[in-house]
């Protein structure tokens, strides 16, 4: 994987991070991700059990200590609600990394702007490393940096979705608008959406569904993990210019005469 990147006191490699939701089993989670190649994994808190050993817990399949685990505030609908989440993860894993998400409509899982700003407010002078799931709008991407969050994460598609990047003029414009991490988050379906969120010049992407929806969850795992490489590679390489014309790949100077 190509060069380090920092999510507040961390430092990463692996430009993918996944969830934990829809998988068969805790098993099948720990072998995506594995085969992801992933340092850091996102976890629900109002969603799954971290307490309970005696039956299995996740933390039992993915330890902390080896593995980076990002609690987010998924199912809250207010700032008090995600504030509140975060502050319970804070205690039970130890961390101070947070991914926010506040849900502004239970159809489109879109968040609620006004109620992400907030909360973002209040966790950043809490001492959080806040990652904000948020639309796919500059404006409020430069106001979360400007609030402290360590990263901002737009939505590529809805959550769920698998429909990729819809508009990917609004994500050129947040790279050139912010100067912290830009990890696109929701709509990632295949390998090829993964590929293009890094070509474009995103820090990471972070998905759930793309993997364990798939019908091969531990090999699509993997091909998210050469998607992202080859990406970030297509990236730093640069990509030749779009020309509307043809152009000789061969250079017409010094061509033999054949007449």
């Amino acid at each position: 994987m190509s060069s380090s990147y920092r999510l507040g006191d961390l430092e990463l490699r692996s430009r993918l991070i996944i969830g934990t939701g829809k998988y068969k089993s805790f098993e099948e989670n720990r072998l995506a991700l594995d085969a992801s190649g992933a340092e850091m994994i996102t976890v629900a808190v109002r969603r799954v059990d971290l307490t309970t050993r005696s039956s299995g817990s996740l933390l039992d399949w993915i330890p902390p200590d080896r593995f980076h685990i990002l609690p987010n505030t998924a199912g809250c609908t207010t700032a008090m609600e995600a504030i509140t989440t975060a502050q319970l993860a804070r205690e039970l894993l130890d961390t101070k990394l947070v991914k926010l998400e506040v849900i502004g409509d239970p159809r489109t899982l879109f968040p609620d702007t006004t109620a992400t700003l907030e909360a973002a407010r209040v966790l950043v002078a809490d001492g959080f490393t806040v990652l904000p799931y948020i639309t796919d709008d500059p404006v409020a991407c430069m106001r979360l940096e400007e609030i402290g969050c360590a990263a901002v994460m737009p939505l590529g598609a809805p959550i769920g979705s698998g429909l990729g990047i819809r508009n990917p003029a609004n994500i050129r414009i947040i790279l050139e608008s912010v100067s912290c991490p830009v990890i696109v988050d929701a709509g990632v379906g295949t390998a090829s959406d993964a590929a293009i969120a890094l070509e474009l010049g995103c820090t990471a992407v972070l998905m759930n569904s793309g993997i364990a929806g798939a019908k091969d969850p531990i090999k699509m795992a993997h091909a998210m993990k050469l998607a992202v490489e080859a990406g970030r590679a297509a990236y730093e390489a640069g990509r030749m210019p779009r020309r509307l014309h043809a152009q000789a790949s061969s250079p017409e100077a010094g061509l033999i005469d054949l007449s």
